[in-house]
């Protein structure tokens, strides 16, 4: 056991409650949803197939909770409805397991928008999600007037005996379907967290983010918090976000862990003023990064970039040195184009990352002039073996290349706003690189080029 958590005096005794009961315990916030859950992510076939369960009385597992007088950060909207905070002084109990199942209900029995617009066809006996060529003939129910007999009842009065039995059995199953609930006390909120990791590494896997966020949570630090506040360093900069897993990977690093994974889930055992101040270096590091990508490099955005691992190199790179010197930063470019070009960073493992590691110390100490990654040379088959795409590297790598060049409209002359131009919400501005009127006019292969740019 963790050192200083107690142990619980008794193993937690399962009760039996209507999952109707439990989901207005959702909404009226004696049952609440602690911050460090992870966010709603199942598919709406899920969502259609746990209803399906429910009415032909499958189990669908318990539900855990854990029972405090604690006040922890918590959720203020369940399934996309408002849910009123925990009333301080109270026992409240927050949901450890069966976040997805129980949002699924609610959504489904309250909500009525998006993936909760759920009808059931009493003739087909099936649950399918709204769309609008949906009929709206009285035997296809809304699943939210399931949670109103009234409702329900006035829909079918005028249907067949049988499919009014239909809609009786559907009402019933609802609202009387059971479900054990496993409730927990004596248990600290670190220690909650810690459940929460455990019960929920089977099931639907949690990313890395929710994993690394639920590992390190406690009532005065959140994961999500600090890697918000990284992210907006890019904000004002105006450069755009890399994905949050980039951003967990240089705090890892910052940690004095590594880059992978297994470092990642390292975090939960740094003390949160470590894990404080690992954020403070990242974040100043992420700013001289954007600030080479942006002026060496000329990367408008971080969408330009190959590869979003490029960018945990160059913030650990600038950690370990703050002031590269003017060879360094021509070593730093080399690096760039080098990775760049010969995909370096096309399957970044986790065997590769340990030594790059000790590539970045030795050339920030000095001890080498080049960041040693042994990436390849560029082959030729890089430039014709994909399609041209804004989701590819060698298309992101050919526009940058073509952008550091300052390129200047072939038509009129002036200099191409490289930022607009590589605007990878619009892959239309590249005409901007390859108007097709010119290069149509132009013989051989240049006219499947305009084609193949768009």
């Amino acid at each position: 056991m963790t050192p200083g958590r107690r142990r619980s005096s008794a193993s937690p005794e399962p009760t039996i409650a209507p999952v109707s009961r439990l989901a207005d315990r959702v909404l009226t916030g004696e049952i609440v949803l602690p911050k460090y859950q992870r966010a709603f992510v199942w598919s709406p076939h899920q969502v259609l197939t746990l209803l399906d369960s429910v009415l032909h009385n499958y189990p669908i597992g318990s539900l855990l909770l854990w029972e405090t007088t604690d006040q922890l950060a918590s959720e203020d909207t369940v399934a996309g409805l408002p849910v009123p905070p925990p009333r301080p002084g109270r026992p409240v109990r927050y949901i450890l397991d069966g976040q997805q199942r129980l949002a699924s209900i609610i959504g489904a029995l309250h909500g009525g928008a998006g993936i909760w617009d759920v009808v059931y066809d009493l003739e087909a006996e099936h649950f399918v999600h709204r769309t609008p060529d949906t009929s709206t003939e009285a035997h296809i129910v809304p699943m939210r007037m399931v949670s109103s007999a009234g409702e329900l009842f006035s829909q079918v009065a005028t249907l067949p005996p049988e499919l009014r039995e239909r809609a009786t059995e559907l009402y019933e199953q609802f609202t009387n379907y059971l479900v054990p609930v496993v409730t927990l006390d004596h248990m600290s909120a670190e220690e909650s967290a810690e459940v929460f990791v455990r019960i929920n590494s089977t099931g639907t896997t949690m990313n890395i983010v929710d994993v690394a966020r639920a590992g390190t949570w406690s009532p005065d630090f959140d994961l999500k918090d600090e890697i918000e506040s990284l992210l907006q360093v890019l904000d004002a900069k105006n450069y755009g976000r890399v994905d949050t897993k980039t951003m967990l990977r240089t705090i890892a690093v910052a940690a004095g862990f590594g880059f992978s994974l297994k470092d990642i889930n390292r975090l939960r055992e740094v003390d949160k003023g470590r894990l404080r101040q690992a954020v403070g270096e990242a974040a100043k590091a992420a700013e001289r990064a954007v600030d080479f990508l942006s002026t060496q490099i000329r990367t408008p955005t971080a969408d330009a970039l190959p590869y979003y691992n490029q960018f945990a190199v160059l913030v650990e790179v600038f950690r370990q040195l703050p002031k590269p010197s003017s060879a360094q930063y021509e070593a730093l470019r080399r690096w760039f184009w080098l990775t760049a070009s010969g995909e370096y960073f096309k399957g970044w493992s986790e065997a590769q990352m340990g030594p790059d590691l000790q590539a970045i110390t030795a050339f920030a100490e000095g001890e080498a002039a080049e960041i040693d990654t042994g990436a390849a040379l560029p082959r030729s088959a890089l430039w014709w073996r994909s399609a041209f795409s804004k989701r590819n590297a060698p298309s992101k790598l050919l526009a940058l290349i073509l952008a550091y060049e300052d390129p200047l409209d072939l038509l009129t002359g002036q200099r191409i706003d490289v930022g607009k131009a590589l605007s990878w919400q619009n892959d239309k501005e590249f005409h901007h690189f390859f108007p097709k009127a010119y290069l149509r006019s132009r013989e051989g292969n240049w006219s499947g080029t305009a084609l193949m740019l768009g």
